[in-house]
């Protein structure tokens, strides 16, 4: 077996601002969103929390290596606004940043969790951590409790999974063995919301449950064993079409651009116009589904 090839060095450096090189330039709209105020509000109160990914310019210019930016954008938008000179940089061995975006998660519920008690421990303010995140303070609090009650085998399987934060709630009503089990089966099926939690919930039989409700209708062990095999049947369906996810988009997305070349015909497009308005109503629609599922896809 060859050896892994690590994805970054093993540093994180501060790199002069002037000497990073966006790829894209932001729209302004940006400028003024949520989610901008909030990046800027976190860096002026807690400084940079997730370094920029950034890959050294092959080429030298004048005995100083600039930094071709990766990932980190809005952050190092929001650190010249706020007067920066450096920034804490993460050295990618990869200059491609749809690999980047495409292996790395974002800060997951789990990561979220230790962030806000790590702060709180330096003595940070519950309010402050809410108006830097741009929540409610009850749900800071919340997310400072959200592993209590959970199993540490369940807190090392979903620590990197972005794990809708009321499946922790669905978990906590359920024995460690059984959290175990629930975490391993939506790792199987790659699929961590709110709704799996239940139905796994649902499926569970009443002693594996930490406290045991008085069910509205008595579920039988047939009905349990049936759920549970309907369970891993949607199991397999969900990795079979997951597995060609990524050809069937690329195929979708050829046949678009073909569409897109006849449709450029003026006779084609007048014909279909005048003759079936409907179809050609619903061709475009199609087009502009494929185009979102295909740039979902790239953020992702």
């Amino acid at each position: 077996m060859g050896n892994i090839k690590q994805a970054f060095e093993q540093r994180v450096i501060a790199v002069p601002i002037e000497h990073i090189l966006p790829t894209r330039k932001l729209e302004k709209a940006v400028y003024t969103s949520k989610k901008y105020s909030s990046i800027l509000c976190s860096i002026r109160e807690l400084g940079v929390i997730e370094p920029l990914a950034v890959h050294p310019k092959p080429v030298i210019e004048g005995g100083v290596t600039s930094y071709i930016l990766l990932d980190g954008h809005m952050r190092l938008e929001a650190l010249k606004e706020l007067g920066g000179t450096e920034a804490l940089c993460l050295i990618s061995t990869d200059d491609e940043g749809f690999t980047y975006n495409r292996q790395i998660n974002r800060l997951t519920p789990i990561q979220e969790h230790k962030m806000i008690l790590a702060t709180l421990k330096k003595g940070v303010a519950a309010e402050r951590i809410a108006q830097v995140l741009g929540i409610n303070v009850d749900r800071v609090h919340a997310r400072t409790n959200l592993l209590k009650g959970i199993a540490p085998e369940v807190v090392e399987m979903l620590k990197v999974r972005m794990v809708a934060h009321e499946v922790f709630t669905v978990l906590r009503r359920m024995k460690p063995f059984r959290q175990i089990e629930a975490a391993e089966m939506m790792i199987s099926a790659n699929c961590f919301t709110h709704n799996y939690a239940r139905m796994v919930l649902a499926a569970t039989r009443p002693e594996f449950l930490i406290t045991q409700k008085k069910p509205t209708t008595e579920i039988n062990p047939a009905d349990i064993a049936r759920m549970e095999r309907e369970m891993e049947n949607l199991q397999h369906d969900y990795r079979q079409v997951e597995d060609t996810l990524g050809e069937t988009m690329l195929v979708l997305v050829v046949a678009k651009g073909y569409l897109m070349r006849v449709l450029r015909n003026e006779t084609v497009a007048g014909y279909l116009h005048k003759h079936h308005a409907d179809l050609l109503e619903e061709l475009v629609s199609i087009m502009e589904a494929v185009s979102a599922d295909a740039r979902h896809l790239e953020r992702e």
